[in-house]
Order: structure tokens, then C-alpha cells, then sequence
């Protein structure tokens, strides 16, 4: 399983629903990529974070 490192964002699970309304397990994926960014005490680390975090700057990019 995949989450985001800032958020804790995971998978989450539904239904396909056809329109003929069958219903077939599904999983929604949060958009991960891979970062570095510079944690609290100033070292660099290398975590998965979701885009929507990058866009609101919730996470600092090494570099």
C-alpha cells in the first residue's frame, strides 16, 4: 500500500457502477510522486507525496 508521507492519504475503495447499475469492486489511487524534500532538523529525504500537497506547499523541495 501507498501513502502520502504529509497527509497519510491512501487508496479507498468503491464501486464500478454500470447503467445497468451492476456493481463491481474498484480502488481509487491518490496521485503519489516522488520527492525530496528537506525535513524539520534540515536533512534531505526521499518520500512519496500526493500532488495535492505539493501544490498547497505543505512540503519543501530539496534542490
Amino acid at each position: 500500500m501507498a501513502f502520502c508521507a504529509v497527509c497519510g492519504k491512501g487508496p479507498r475503495s468503491g464501486n464500478n457502477v454500470s447503467h445497468a447499475n451492476n456493481k463491481t469492486k474498484r480502488v481509487w489511487r491518490p496521485n503519489l510522486q516522488p520527492a525530496r524534500i528537506v525535513t524539520d532538523n534540515g536533512t534531505h529525504k526521499r518520500v512519496r507525496v500526493c500532488t495535492s500537497c505539493i501544490s498547497a506547499g505543505k512540503i519543501r523541495k530539496a534542490g
